[in-house]
């Protein structure tokens, strides 16, 4: 019969606590709203339902003793009950105390009233439980929500401290940019090339954010100058980075863009859209020399493998002596997806590295970088070569290649 207070004080336990969740979901008019961080309201659901759980291992505590107690009862009406045609007992003092049978099917029913209150208390504490973890995982989702739009922010703002103003601030790492920025278009729209940021007033070479037509923001490393701005799309200069990579690493690009670094193909062709560019090739030997070529070109997208279409003169040079369906051109070819114009080899994998083949002699600018001259010359020929310059068996020291738009699809 001790069950009672113990259920009495669950009652209390649990009208303390549906006070507490209403308490707390009335916000306060004067202050501010302030969000809670997910920790703090991971550890608040998880106590709640530690104290629900708590709740119903006591109400199914109780519910055994008030069921061990009725069989007590019930075994003890069955001994107790007298016989049919017994002589009724002889009356009692009006003061004499109830039988005992009388007084507990009344405890008994007031015990069975407290525990069903309680347990409808208690299945209530638990959907207000749910309830408030249902508010707090869509709250947990408006905070990643904001700190993705925070994320894609901060690129935009690394720059302030810099002594030298400028008007779009470098990016230290082109990690840094993931995917596309969607806030973009409400602060200030990106230049679509380095030639565009030249034309609004920028100087400084470095690495800068831009956004070409249709495309997402990335990141681009920008060689600034005298005749404007040039997009850096590809960088040797101390072997750092393997360029013997499958097509796939060739679409997207790979590398330090300030180091060894390759751009990418489907973002030079974003850059280079459908406007003439000049494509600026710089070359370097053992000896200090160098060289620098320029040349108009167009490249076209993935569906024709990013072919280089080229002038005649310069298409000669390159090996595009072959007159394909749209003009002279040169596909792009990696080990894993052959396009040169070689029927019987495979050009990236008898040389290395991806790029334009002609017929696997003229030129290679991704081969194998060698820190010194091989002795051997089919060793040689793996290397990084511009034939017209040094011959086809002499690996460069460093290449540098740079695009620019034509100045009149510039300024239009």
């Amino acid at each position: 019969m001790r069950a009672a207070p113990t259920a009495g004080a669950a009652l209390v336990l649990c009208a303390a606590t549906a006070g507490l969740l209403s308490a707390q979901g009335r916000p306060e008019p004067p202050e501010q709203p302030r969000f809670a961080s997910w920790d703090e309201v991971n550890v608040l659901a998880h106590g709640l339902l530690q104290l629900g759980h708590g709740l119903r291992e006591h109400v199914e505590h109780t519910r055994g003793q008030l069921g061990a107690l009725e069989r007590r009862l019930s075994a003890c009406g069955a001994s107790c009950k007298e016989p049919e045609g017994a002589p009724a007992p002889p009356l009692v003092r009006a003061s004499r105390a109830p039988p005992s049978g009388d007084v507990a099917p009344e405890t008994l029913r007031s015990l069975q009233t407290q525990l069903k209150t309680q347990n409808s208390r208690i299945q209530q504490l638990f959907q207000k439980v749910a309830q408030q973890q249902r508010h707090l995982e869509k709250q947990h989702l408006k905070i990643q929500n904001l700190q993705s739009q925070v994320g894609h922010l901060a690129p935009m703002h690394l720059g302030h401290g810099v002594a030298k103003p400028s008007r779009r601030k470098r990016l230290p790492k082109m990690a840094q940019l993931v995917g596309p920025a969607r806030n973009i278009s409400c602060l200030h729209r990106l230049p679509r090339d380095c030639q565009e940021l030249f034309e609004e007033g920028e100087r400084q070479s470095g690495l800068f954010q831009i956004q070409p037509q249709g495309s997402p923001p990335f990141l681009v490393n920008c060689n600034m100058t005298s005749d404007g701005g040039w997009t850096v799309i590809q960088r040797r200069q101390d072997g750092s980075v393997d360029f013997n990579q499958p097509w796939a690493a060739y679409k997207d690009g790979f590398g330090d863009p300030q180091g060894e670094f390759w751009l990418g193909l489907e973002k030079v062709h974003r850059i280079m859209g459908d406007r003439g560019s000049h494509l600026s090739v710089q070359l370097q030997d053992w000896e200090g020399n160098a060289q620098s070529l320029q040349f108009p070109v167009h490249l076209g997208g993935e569906d024709t493998a990013y072919s280089l279409q080229l002038t005649e003169p310069v298409a000669s040079k390159l090996g595009a002596t072959t007159i394909m369906p749209s003009g002279l051109s040169l596909p792009f070819s990696t080990w894993d997806q052959d396009h040169d114009l070689r029927q019987d080899k495979n050009c990236a994998k008898s040389l290395s590295g991806g790029w334009w083949f002609g017929t696997c002699s003229h030129s290679n600018l991704n081969g194998q970088y060698f820190h010194s001259i091989p002795r051997q010359r089919q060793q040689r020929k793996k290397g990084i070569f511009w034939k017209t310059w040094r011959g086809r068996y002499y690996p460069l020291q460093a290449t540098t290649m740079l695009i620019q738009p034509t100045a009149a699809e510039a300024a239009s």
